[in-house]
């Protein structure tokens, strides 16, 4: 508290005891001397009285609004033989006082190492932590866990009896604590406060904070979350994503792209016009993948301006307005888009396309000469083509003004420290060999797989699963070659599948090739590349 509003609360509580025609006692100052052998620490609890001044003759009880005449009455009965004064003191400087009678437990935080998450041990040690510290510092401590093991969701389930704790770590859930019913109500209040949603809503919900939070160890966290929130049959379950607010880890060389796809990444920079579309499953780092883009572009000589629901990173040089899912309700995308073409962008981002309007809309921007990123929400990136004319219709728009599709998928990477060499079997051989054999013509690939090593994950005491961070399996073509002519003939009943092969006649690598590159160079594992990619 400040020392104005320190002041302020004094002079209230002055005042009041002139009212109720007691002694005022001011409680602000440094020394507050205790006597803890006259009540217990319980009684000062229960009764809200504390003991100012004792000698052998008199006590000087500091009282409260909340203490009742009948508790007066019950204390001159029990020091009949010392003289007793009573005095009002302010609410702060009661709870000051009994810090001094009941001080803090110092509440130790367990740090999670990658080796001890999901043991029922760390379970058990979490869970009491969180049981005994406020709402702030609960999430705050989960912050600071989740953002130290590189976690990129926290997710609260309820359960009939407790609620469930984990984290995502590299596309892959953790059990990490479980809370009590009633521990849980505070900490969702608290969460719902400050991402403005309501814990008794009936839809599910988005929200977003950004704060930071001071613990009570000291340390200070910064908190960005994104937060959805569904209503379950026993409660409220929450996901919530951590974004990281470095903006220099948004950039082109962190995103593991192949020569051949940077090239195109980076003609399209070059000449900044037409409609990029990045697409995948939610977690699948979508937006890491377009503002890697933007922050490429950024430059004083460029208007760059992002509609976002909602923005998820702040970027100097950047115009960024919110589209919250209740204003999207009002006005949506579109509309937003309309009005922001006429601000005279260079470069426009659409958080999502989810609609014909938007579509329509962001496809005459990217012909008239501005460059329009979006993501859209597709399993590979000649469905995302069939999705996009489901939304559209026959429109001649079309070809003309996307340039490029990008798809991706998240897999585990390879720990290169702890990572064994093995040699896969014969069928698994013919596999690999199998895909390789699909590959356009031009991309590099291995001509012996019996001379090539192989690796599988290894195990340590840090690091007992034998991954560490996530890569990209991408696809991606142009707008350009036997995908554009099959595309111009105006069919609008084009399979994905027929898109696909296509794409592959016009140089197109797929995910599941590229995720067989991956595992040919020790990156990562069949396991994984058949896990995401199916």
């Amino acid at each position: 508290m400040s020392q104005d509003a320190r002041y302020d609360e004094e002079q209230a509580t002055q005042r009041r005891a002139q009212i109720l025609n007691l002694q005022y006692a001011d409680t602000s100052g440094p020394n507050k001397p205790i006597f803890k052998n006259l009540l217990t620490t319980q009684e000062l609890y229960d009764l809200k009285i504390i003991p100012l001044y004792a000698d052998d003759h008199a006590i000087s009880f500091g009282v409260t609004n909340s203490t009742s005449q009948a508790v007066m009455n019950s204390i001159r009965q029990r020091f009949q033989d010392q003289r007793l004064t009573f005095s009002l003191i302010s609410d702060v400087g009661y709870r000051e006082y009994m810090k001094l009678y009941n001080p803090p437990k110092e509440v130790i935080y367990q740090d999670i190492s990658l080796n001890s998450a999901g043991t029922e041990n760390l379970v058990q040690q979490v869970s009491a932590t969180l049981e005994q510290v406020r709402a702030d510092d609960m999430l705050a401590y989960l912050v600071q866990q989740a953002h130290k093991l590189a976690a990129s969701d926290i997710h609260l389930e309820t359960q009939v009896s407790h609620v469930r704790v984990r984290f995502r770590i590299d596309g892959v859930l953790h059990p990490i604590a479980h809370l009590s019913p009633q521990k849980y109500r505070v900490l969702i209040s608290a969460i719902a406060s400050a991402g403005n949603i309501s814990t008794s809503s009936p839809d599910a919900q988005q929200g977003h904070i950004s704060q930071k939070v001071s613990m009570a160890d000291g340390g200070e966290v910064a908190v960005n979350l994104r937060l959805e929130s569904v209503p379950t049959i026993n409660g409220m379950d929450m996901v919530m994503r951590l974004f990281n607010m470095n903006q220099e880890m948004y950039n082109l060389d962190r995103l593991g792209l192949s020569q051949l796809e940077r090239h195109v990444v980076d003609d399209i920079i070059a000449k900044p016009s037409g409609l990029v579309l990045v697409v995948g499953p939610t977690g699948s780092g979508k937006t890491t993948t377009l503002y890697s883009m933007l922050n490429s572009l950024n430059n004083p000589e460029r208007k760059i301006i992002t509609i976002e629901d909602p923005v998820e990173y702040q970027f100097q040089g950047i115009t960024q307005i919110s589209v919250t899912s209740k204003t999207a309700q009002e006005t949506n995308f579109a509309e937003r888009l309309r009005a922001v073409l006429r601000l005279d962008p260079d470069i426009v981002m659409v958080g999502e396309i989810r609609d014909m309007d938007t579509a329509k809309t962001a496809l005459q921007a990217a012909l008239t000469g501005h460059l329009v990123l979006s993501t859209f929400h597709a399993s590979s990136a000649a469905a995302a083509l069939t999705r996009m004319m489901d939304v559209i219709g026959q429109n001649p728009l079309f070809v003309s003004a996307i340039r490029l599709v990008m798809a991706q998928r998240l897999v585990r990477k390879l720990d290169d420290e702890i990572k064994q060499p093995f040699q896969p079997d014969e069928v698994t051989l013919q596999i690999i060999q199998k895909v390789l054999d699909t590959l356009p013509q031009g991309v590099d690939r291995p001509q012996d797989l019996r001379s090539l090593q192989f690796y599988q994950p290894g195990s340590s005491a840090e690091n007992p699963y034998g991954f560490k961070g996530q890569i990209a399996l991408r696809e991606q073509f142009l707008m350009s070659g036997k995908i554009r002519e099959l595309l111009e003939q105006g069919n609008m009943r084009l399979s994905a599948q027929t898109i696909e092969e296509a794409a592959v006649q016009s140089g197109m690598r797929t995910m599941l090739q590229d995720g067989i590159l991956k595992v040919c160079a020790g990156e990562t594992t069949m396991e994984e590349v058949y896990r995401v990619v199916g």
